[in-house]
């Protein structure tokens, strides 16, 4: 014969039934709680401590690098600095660049006695720059060797940042006087003016 079986159990209604859920929620609570105990929902104390030196050590080393770019900037800043004054001491404005030059070269060549001739002035961009050009100086001059050598040691000593390119003398026929070609360079800033 059959016994009448139902699955319907809950809710529980003898006290063994009870008895049974009760102990098995709390042999349940009590594998739970013995987990956290081997494992820490932080980590076991050693682990934290390994975490607490990695941190540290983490630290150290960014207080190191973020020290280093301080450094870095603060001589970024000095170069800017100085690359500014010596721009603004050896390059000229285009405006008057031309004419800048041109006095200077003939008061050189006035102290050197050297008799300036015809020139002539070009501007080149510089590759990799907004507001720098290349002026290209093409000169002729005469003179007596001993002249020319007290004009280039004048240039060379000039206030300008002028860079002897080039220097071609031949001599005159029948006399003691050189005819000068020298291509010079120099750097001017492009302020704005109308080219």
């Amino acid at each position: 014969m059959l016994r009448n079986f139902s699955w319907n159990v809950w809710p529980p209604n003898n006290a063994a039934a009870l008895m049974r859920l009760a102990v098995g929620l709390l042999v349940a609570a009590n594998l739970v709680a013995g987990y956290f105990v081997l494992r820490p929902i932080g980590g076991s104390p050693d682990e934290l401590r390994q975490q607490v030196m990695e941190m540290r050590l983490q630290i150290r080393q960014q207080q190191g690098a973020l020290d280093r770019m301080r450094l870095l900037s603060g001589k970024v800043e000095i170069g800017r600095g100085e690359g500014d004054k010596f721009t603004s001491k050896y390059f000229m404005p285009r405006r008057t660049a031309y004419s800048v030059i041109l006095a200077e070269l003939n008061q050189i060549a006035n102290e050197a006695k050297v008799t300036p001739k015809e020139g002539a002035y070009a501007l080149e961009p510089v590759e990799g720059s907004d507001t720098l050009q290349l002026m290209q100086i093409t000169a002729n001059f005469e003179s007596t060797y001993e002249n020319l050598i007290r004009f280039v040691n004048m240039i060379d000593k000039s206030d300008r940042l002028l860079i002897i390119e080039g220097l071609n003398a031949t001599p005159q026929q029948g006399g003691a006087k050189l005819n000068l070609m020298m291509k010079l360079d120099t750097f001017v800033l492009e302020d704005g003016s109308a080219q």
